[in-house]
Order: structure tokens, then sequence, then C-alpha cells
């Protein structure tokens, strides 16, 4: 009764196409962000959200099946020239297929690159790297034990200053990893200085990546901030550690985006907030049996 007469879903002027796009032209802003979600099923599509309208009514931009640049931007198109121009920034993250979408369609707008898909690519090549060495100290122990299985002695696992196997100390150093040293915990700092003991190259990255942090905190231009991320690059290349040649080429291909974040600091944090929003929706409805429908009550909530 709800979906078919007391709602408005069959008079919606949208319904003949909603699985395919959903627009709301008159919700484009000055700043936008641009974002994928997966509804259900697999489907995927290309969300544009304005960041002006901070997650409430007016929030929701489009929808378009799909992240096929060609079918989106065509799609994108029919919102008008008009209304697109007014658009100045457009913040993504590091995928080449959202930022040629955004150079199509909104011609105007400044492209930024989200400085936590930045900071997560440096992050999970830094996790990359302990968990490669971490593989070689399990190694080193099944040796051991192989070892003393052929001696017909018992293995005593040696314990590290803080009590714990070395093992132990790589398997919990994950979160050590990404968190400035003044959020560690007594237990944290005792075990970042056996792990750096023992891996001075894990120190190092970690070093790198949290030189990384405080130049986006900083308060600065977009030049001083080219300067200084070029330095830190220049560091990073000097590393020369095979897990970090992707975080090389990021920044290589997308430098002029990564900079552009210091002119008005702006990130893609209200797309994310919406993908959760989508997700909540979805789960309230037990999982999507009719896309349309799904989406003609997201658009009643954010269109």
């Amino acid at each position: 009764m709800y979906k078919d007469k007391l709602s408005g879903y069959r008079q919606w002027k949208q319904l003949a196409h909603a699985e395919e796009y959903v627009l709301h032209g008159s919700n484009i802003g000055e700043n936008l962000s641009i974002d994928e979600t997966s509804l259900s099923n697999g489907e995927v599509y290309t969300v544009v959200t304005n960041k002006a309208a901070k997650g409430r009514k007016g929030t929701l931009v489009a929808m378009i099946k799909g992240v096929a640049s060609d079918n989106v931007i065509e799609k994108l198109k029919l919102l008008g020239l008009s209304k697109r121009r007014k658009v100045r920034t457009v913040t993504s993250d590091l995928s080449g297929s959202m930022k040629h979408i955004a150079s199509k369609v909104f011609p105007s707008a400044e492209q930024i690159s989200d400085r936590f898909h930045v900071q997560q690519l440096m992050n999970q090549a830094i996790d990359e790297m302990r968990i490669e060495l971490r593989w070689e100290v399990i190694k080193a122990e099944n040796e051991q034990i192989r070892i003393c299985r052929q001696q017909k002695v018992q293995y005593r696992p040696k314990t590290e200053a803080n009590g714990e196997t070395l093992r132990q100390i790589m398997a919990r150093s994950k979160h050590i990893m990404t968190r400035n040293i003044s959020r560690w915990s007594d237990s944290q700092r005792k075990r970042a200085e056996i792990l750096f003991g023992h891996y001075p190259q894990l120190k190092t990255a970690y070093a790198l990546a949290m030189k990384l942090t405080d130049i986006y905190n900083k308060r600065i231009t977009a030049p001083v901030a080219r300067l200084k991320l070029a330095r830190w690059y220049n560091e990073l290349e000097l590393f020369d550690h095979v897990r970090f040649k992707t975080v090389i080429d990021t920044f290589t291909t997308h430098s002029d985006t990564i900079v552009n974040y210091f002119n008005d600091r702006l990130t893609n944090a209200s797309a994310e907030s919406f993908n959760a929003k989508i997700k909540d929706l979805r789960r309230q409805f037990r999982g999507i049996n009719d896309t349309a429908f799904f989406l003609f009550r997201l658009s009643a909530l954010y269109g």
C-alpha cells in the first residue's frame, strides 16, 4: 500500500530510468564529491554528492549504475552545462576513472585527491612490509621447532624484554605503524622499541609515514606544500624499498591533484559518510529487492 499508493513512487518522474541513473540537478553546489558504492549483488553505482548539504536533504546529486567512464559522463552531462560550470572543486579517491569523469563533466572544477586515500596507500605499503617480515619470523621459528624435534629437545621460544616473542610482537604491531607516537600506550611503546631495534627499515618507513601526516596537518599554502612534499618524495625514493614503488608512482601520477588539497583543505569524507548512510538504509531494508524503489527512498531522504 505504501509503495503503490501512499509514497508517490508510481508517479515519480525518474521511475522509468531509476535503475540506470537518478539525477538531482538542483542539488549541484560549488564543492562536490564523487565516489562509488555497492548496492547489492555486486552492482556498483557512481555517486556524486554536494558537500554543502552535510549529508542531509539536498546531498544527492546523481547515482549512476556502473563505473564505466563513458556511460557516467553521458548521464551526468544531462544535468546541463550551465549547472556543471558552477562546480568549483571535485574531490575523489585516487581512481583514474573518477578523475577522468570529473574533468569531462565539470570543466571549470579543480580536482582534489582525498588526503586519507593517499595516507592509506602509504600505510598499506608499510603493513605489507611488516607482514613480509612477519612471515620471515614465522619461517625461522618453524625451522627452530623442526631442529628441536630432530634433536628430541623441547622448543622454548625466545622472549623479548616485554615478555612477548618476536612472532607475537610482529602480529601485534599493525596499529602501532599507523598511529602517532604520542598516541601509543606504554605497552605499544615498548613493543615498538623492540620492533624497530630488530627491523630499522620499519622505523624508517614509519618515520616517513608520520612526516607525510605532519605535512597534511600543517596549515600551509599549496606552493609550500608542493615543496615539502617534493622533499618527502625524495626521501621516499632514497629509501628505495620495493613495497613503496606504488606509492612513488601514485605521487608521480597525481602530484597536482594531491597538492590541490592545500588550497581549500577539502576531503572526500562526506562521500564516505554518505556511503555509510546508504549501507545503513540497505540494512534497514534487509537487503534490496527492488533497486528502483530503494533509489526512490534514497532520493526522498537525500535528493
